[in-house]
């Protein structure tokens, strides 16, 4: 507090409440960005919290009070991984564009682009956790089971939402379009194709499109004007 003046009581030193929430910020992505680089580089079960601390230059307990631990830690990476790139989170980006581009070929292409964009974030944690489950830790299981559900249940929501527009395939259900996108969207078949077979993402990101359009779309619609006009 500082000193009065002319005999009035002392002021409050003011509170910088928007410094304290940045540089909270700040100390969150640090966390974020080591725990994900050390869960990749070492595994679930090697990586402790006092690592990922230690690397990020937080305590111990700041990183417990944030996340809960490490279940907690690898449930945050997998859900910023699926934010995309930067910009608009990427799934508003992709209701956006199921709401307003009107060529249904421009749309699989479209998601094409999101699903190369965002498999490179998102599936090696979600291969981290598929591995972790397997080796029979339960909080893993538990989430593996959590994020295969939660992606599931937007997968049948992009089918709703696109079988609303009339672009697809006559006599598709909602549940086998919301298969179609469940499959697309699999960190199993990015393990395959592009950390097995070393395609690049974007490459991923076509091949998708074209599985997605020859799935769903009309005849004569499921190639794009590039493939029937070379």
């Amino acid at each position: 507090m500082g000193p009065a003046v002319n005999g009035a009581p002392p002021r409050p030193r003011s509170y910088d409440a928007r410094r304290r929430q940045e540089a909270a910020e700040e100390s969150r992505k640090r966390v974020l960005a080591q725990s994900r680089e050390l869960f990749l580089a070492h595994g679930y079960g090697r990586t402790t919290i006092a690592a990922i601390a230690h690397a990020a230059g937080v305590s111990k307990e700041s990183v417990y009070k944030g996340f809960g631990g490490k279940p907690g830690l690898v449930r945050a990476i997998y859900a910023q991984s699926l934010l995309g790139a930067g910009g608009p989170p990427a799934e508003e980006r992709s209701d956006r564009a199921q709401a307003t581009v009107t060529d249904p070929r421009e749309l699989m292409e479209q998601f094409g682009r999101f699903i190369a964009e965002v498999s490179p974030l998102g599936s090696p944690v979600y291969l981290l956790i598929r591995d972790a489950a397997a080796s029979g830790d339960q909080d893993m299981a538990a989430l593996l089971r959590d994020v295969d559900d939660e992606r599931y249940q937007r997968m049948l929501h992009n089918a709703h939402q696109v079988l609303g527009r009339g672009f697809l395939r006559p006599g598709l259900t909602a549940e086998e379009v919301a298969d179609v996108f469940f499959m697309t969207t699999s960190a199993e078949l990015y393990e395959t194709l592009v950390l097995k077979r070393g395609w690049t993402a974007e490459r991923f990101g076509v091949f998708m499109a074209r599985t997605l359009g020859a799935n769903l779309l009309p005849d004569g619609n499921a190639a794009s004007a590039k493939e029937r006009n070379p």
